[in-house]
Parts: C-alpha cells; structure tokens; sequence
C-alpha cells in the first residue's frame, strides 16, 4: 500500500498552506506566466488558466492521493491572497525524505513568504511525520531560490552539472531553452535548531500550526 500524507493546512502569523481550490485558478494562471518563474520552472507556457484549473481542481490533490507528496497553496492569513505554491514530491517513504519546490508571486517576493512557508512545511515533515531529510534544487543563476535555501539553513552538498533546462529570453521577445547546472541543498532536523527564532525576529512570525 502506497503511503501517503494527511490532508492538511498549516498556519504561521501570516500564511495559510491548505489545499487548492478552484477559486484559486485566477490568482495561479498570472503567478505562473511570470517571466521569473518561467524561466526557472518546468511549466507549460504559455501557462494558461486552462492548465491553473488543471491543477488546482485535481492533479494537485493527486499529489498527495497518489504517494507522491503533497501539494499546497501559500496564502495570506489576512487576505486570503495567494501568495505563492509549495510542493513535496519525489518523497522516499522508506528513507523518509522529499523534495520540496516553491513559488512566490512576483507582488509578494522580498516579504519572507517563501522561506516562512518552507519552514513551516520542515517543521511539519520532521515533528509530526518524522521525516529524516529535505532536498531543494536551485537552479545555479537562480539566486532568489538559493537565498531561500541558505535563509532557512540548508547546506549546499554539490552540483548536478547540466542537470536542468531553463528558459531565456531571445532578442525578439520570445523564450529559447538553455541547460544549466543544479545546485543541490538538504536540510535535516538537527540544521532548524536556531533556525525558526531567527527568522522570527526578521520577519514577525512564530512557529506553525497544523490541523
């Protein structure tokens, strides 16, 4: 029998990470046809809301149905904006590990959300479902991503080389592929301790709650 993770949202003083609902289509199709996260993320594109109600009505939840992970949306806890995505695939039951991606919408970034959001799913893994390792790969010119790995005390462990296919803009406006390298990033429980304080008195938020 496949595992898989409960259905869950998690809360810190600003973020919700539930479930995705079709509300969200609208909100999910703009954050995804930004030029930053096509360039660095295995998306369709154009991204259209065609392929945000794909997501957010069911491949999403299979995810987590399915033993892969579990896929969630960031939002604001006084808004209930979307804010950005957060995902656990390629999760190894036995070993108990997963990897973890994440996307902030471009009028949220330089606010913490994604490293708050990465935390609070850390936390999560490694107290209530007793998860052992996380791994994030960052593409090599992808500094924002990198800034977040470091923000929550990941350690660098080395570079997959022309691991990965990125998208460039071309002199006419268009997009043309490029393969660049992978820099590869773990966290395990004892790399928090710390951790969570300090980005509290950064940011303003505290430890997450989980129902």
């Amino acid at each position: 029998m496949t595992s898989t993770f409960p259905d869950i949202s998690i809360s810190t003083d600003r973020l919700v990470l539930r479930p995705f609902e079709e509300a969200d289509v609208p909100a999910l199709a703009e954050m995804m046809s930004e030029e930053m996260v096509t360039a660095w993320m295995a998306l369709p594109h154009p991204y259209t809301a065609a392929d945000a109600r794909a997501w957010a009505t069911g491949k999403a939840a299979a995810v987590r149905t399915e033993g892969r992970g579990i896929a969630l949306a960031v939002t604001e806890f006084l808004t209930q904006r979307l804010v950005g995505t957060l995902q656990l695939d390629h999760t190894d039951w036995r070993v108990r590990s997963a990897e973890i991606r994440y996307v902030t919408a471009p009028w949220a970034r330089g606010e913490g959300y994604a490293s708050e959001s990465v935390l609070a799913v850390a936390q999560w893994l490694f107290q209530d479902q007793r998860f052992e390792r996380i791994e994030l790969r960052t593409a090599a010119d992808n500094a924002a991503a990198q800034q977040v790995a470091q923000k929550i005390g990941c350690i660098s462990e080395g570079v997959l080389r022309n691991a990965w296919i990125a998208r460039s803009r071309t002199e006419d406006g268009g997009w043309t592929e490029i393969r660049t390298d992978l820099i590869v990033w773990s966290l395990l429980p004892e790399d928090l301790d710390g951790v969570p304080g300090r980005l509290a008195d950064a940011g303003g938020f505290t430890y997450p709650e989980w129902n």
